[in-house]
């Protein structure tokens, strides 16, 4: 096994008297989602080698980062990791390449706290944000595999301490593990704020019923069960509730059981606020690189099965790669059934259980990304060839920083998956028409829009055009500024499963409608009759 990694003598394993300790605390949590980077600092702390781990698929890091959209006369940039954690101002960044469902390569780059000498490693301990998610999930499918809970039970019959209220309002409101896992549940509340240091943390209840101090609202539902998918971090603190209710632990108590013990993930914790006895943390960084969350360094995340896993590189590597290994049948952390159910979309999501997928062939994939006030990280894995990657960063830029990694490391692998998309710069004439508004058409089968059956919060999408650049209005959200691909389709921001949009022009050369894909999903919007007779 070819691993870059620092050792660290502060990186302490969790201990059986910090977890019980935890376990008591958890009474009072009624048992509870760069500037000094790789570069000297001006407090003149020494730049760590980006060497250890430049071969392999790890020589991309020294010249392959690269945005996902370019102009398509534009040359690759060949960006240098060093280069571009200091334009991001992203001080550390932990990653782990997974080869046939094997972590190959590991390494830490840059610093746990800028201005310090104290370099990342591949045992350095992260928030990971949302990727928590994916963890949780599969504590659940061990629980499901050992007969102890069911995929498809009403979940309000596990539940002791809390229910689910009813929603009267809808025909069906019996919520399932699957639908809390697949983001279909019709549950409220995407995502939750940080908890600075010093900060009341919140019980589960109190999260759920938005009671202070949690800073949520309450956790419902509000559209039918199992019809559209809405990304919910209240539906996966349902889950955690499931899981301690029925089990009578804490999540750390159950997750460090299912899966850190039998995985060796001895650097991983759902623990909130994390000890600093554990050592070798990556410290919080705001957009401008500098130290934040102070005095201790780092925020609390109470939510934890929606977003409050420490991990490490080395760590997620290896629950990475179990996951691959289990849905090619090669091990038995998760029978290759479940793992195969875990994998595959719950329509109409985009989702599995816990994780996103797309592509096929051997550009089909499973990927999370987590984002936390400091913290960004991404798991990925090819799951028909066994390859995989985890990028982990401890800036509040990170996001951008971590997808050029994710190119570089993809190209690496040479899967193709996500190859760059080169945009054109269209003349105005060729949008002189698109401009107007275009309401949704309820006759095309709700089935057919799949996972965007939730993205949109109106029926009614608002086109501008300026000079040559389109945007794309929702109402109540910011325009979205879009790139063309060709002269009637364009693409959406960001990095991964971005949306397109195709203007469908007919035999007279009129604008009449708006396609929106994502995947396999389909949503028609039909340009408004007034707007089409005035164009």
């Amino acid at each position: 096994m070819d691993v870059a990694r620092r050792q660290d003598s502060g990186s302490a394993p969790l201990t059986t008297a910090a977890c019980t300790a935890f376990a008591r605390r958890r009474s009072a949590l009624a048992c509870l989602a760069l500037a000094g980077g790789l570069l000297a600092t001006a407090a003149g702390a020494q730049t760590p080698p980006l060497a250890p781990a430049s071969q392999g698929v790890f020589g991309a890091l020294d010249h392959g980062l690269r945005p996902t959209t370019l102009a398509a006369d534009a040359p690759l940039p060949g960006w240098s990791l060093r280069e571009r954690m200091a334009f991001h101002h992203v001080p550390g960044v932990a990653i782990a390449v997974i080869r046939d469902g094997q972590v190959v390569q590991a390494s830490g780059f840059g610093l746990r706290e800028a201005g310090s000498n104290d370099a990342v490693d591949a045992d350095t301990m992260f928030s990971v944000g949302s990727v928590s998610k994916v963890v949780t999930a599969a504590t659940t499918l061990r629980q499901v595999a050992a007969g102890k809970l069911d995929l498809d039970r009403d979940v309000n019959s596990y539940l002791r301490s809390w229910k689910v209220p009813d929603a009267p309002a809808f025909s069906q409101d019996t919520l399932t593990l699957r639908m809390l896992m697949s983001h279909t549940s019709g549950l409220t509340v995407w995502g939750f704020e940080d908890y600075l240091p010093g900060a009341k943390l919140p019980t589960i209840v109190q999260t759920l019923d938005g009671v202070a101090p949690a800073k949520n609202d309450p956790v419902r539902i509000d559209f039918e069960p199992g019809s559209r998918m809405r990304y919910s971090g209240g539906g996966v603190t349902v889950e955690q509730l499931v899981l301690e209710d029925t089990t009578r632990k804490p999540l750390e108590a159950i997750a460090r059981g299912a899966v850190f013990a039998p995985l060796a993930m001895r650097r991983s914790s759902y623990l909130n606020p994390l000890p600093a006895t554990l050592g070798n943390i990556a410290k919080a960084h705001d957009k401008d690189g500098n130290l934040t969350a102070l005095p201790r360094g780092w925020e609390a995340f109470p939510e934890q099965a929606a977003s409050g896993l420490w991990t490490s590189a080395n760590d997620l590597g290896a629950f990475v790669g179990a996951l691959l290994r289990s849905y090619r049948g090669q091990d038995d952390f998760l029978p290759q059934s479940l793992a195969q159910q875990m994998m595959s979309e719950v329509s109409p999501s985009i989702h599995g259980l816990g994780p996103r997928l797309e592509g096929e062939g051997q550009t089909r994939i499973f990927h999370h990304g987590g984002s936390n006030d400091s913290y960004r990280a991404w798991i990925e894995g090819y799951l028909e060839t066994g390859d995989g990657l985890v990028i982990l960063t401890n800036g509040s830029n990170g996001s951008k920083l971590m997808m050029e990694i994710r190119n570089a490391l993809s190209d690496a692998l040479g899967r193709g998956v996500n190859p760059p998309l080169r945009t054109l710069a269209l003349p105005p004439a060729a949008v002189s028409g698109f401009a107007g508004s275009y309401r949704l058409d309820t006759t095309v089968p709700k089935d057919l829009a799949g996972n965007l059956s939730g993205a949109f919060e109106s029926d009614v999408l608002d086109v501008a055009v300026s000079d040559a650049s389109v945007s794309v209005q929702d109402k109540g959200s910011p325009p979205m500024k879009l790139q063309a691909l060709t002269p009637t389709r364009f693409i959406g921001p960001g990095d991964i499963s971005q949306m397109r949009f195709e203007f469908v022009r007919d035999a007279r050369g009129e604008v009449h409608s708006l396609m929106v894909a994502r995947g396999n999903a389909q949503a028609w919007f039909r340009r408004e009759p007034a707007q089409a007779a005035t164009q």
